[in-house]
């Protein structure tokens, strides 16, 4: 995959072994939460616990407006995500251990993110990609996608690698947005 613009190739951070929290506990983190910035570690056991821990991340993207949610924005550290770029719980699909190929194009546009509440800039990424992963059953599928949903499954692929919107703000955006940050800083030091 080629590198994406303004994103500084990071060394892999390995996560401790997390014990397979009740997925009707998960909640929405949000920054500076440490799980956002961990490379998550691959799927690698389909069963009974994956699946309702993909209905729980549904359930979370529409409850808070979203179309897209990652595993670690959940506190889980897997190559995980949930989309629907209509927002709709029963078109979202999960992608597990999604890889992105076929980048076309680039185009800038408005993004936010359920992690960074209140926060949107205006973000580059490719037109048109190919995603290959697995299902919760573990069968292998492929997406070709282009325009906002090839957008929101790059974003959401970005925090499986440990990218936030925050690594792709320009320093106008930064510097336009850093009262948010500071709240989102301050309320979690609480």
């Amino acid at each position: 995959m080629r590198a994406k613009p303004g994103i500084r190739k990071k060394p892999p951070v390995q996560l401790p072994v997390v014990e397979r929290a009740d997925p009707q506990k998960l909640q929405l983190a949000h920054y500076p939460h440490p799980a956002l910035k961990k490379i998550a570690k691959p799927v690698e056991q389909f069963d009974e616990w994956l699946v309702a821990v993909v209905e729980r991340m549904k359930d979370l993207m529409v409850e808070h407006k979203g179309v897209g949610l990652a595993a670690p924005q959940v506190g889980l550290p897997l190559r995980l995500f949930v989309a629907s770029p209509e927002g709709k719980r029963d078109e979202a699909v999960a992608f597990i251990n999604p890889a992105i190929s076929d980048e076309q194009g680039s185009a800038e546009s408005e993004e936010g993110c359920l992690s960074l509440p209140e926060i949107r800039i205006q973000a580059e990424r490719f037109k048109a990609v190919r995603v290959e992963a697995m299902d919760v059953a573990g069968q292998a599928f492929v997406v070709d996608a282009k325009d906002f949903a090839a957008r929101v499954l790059q974003h959401e692929n970005d925090h499986l690698d440990g990218i936030l919107l925050l690594d792709r703000m320009s320093p106008i955006a930064k510097l336009a947005n850093r009262r948010k940050i500071k709240e989102l800083e301050e309320k979690a030091a609480k």
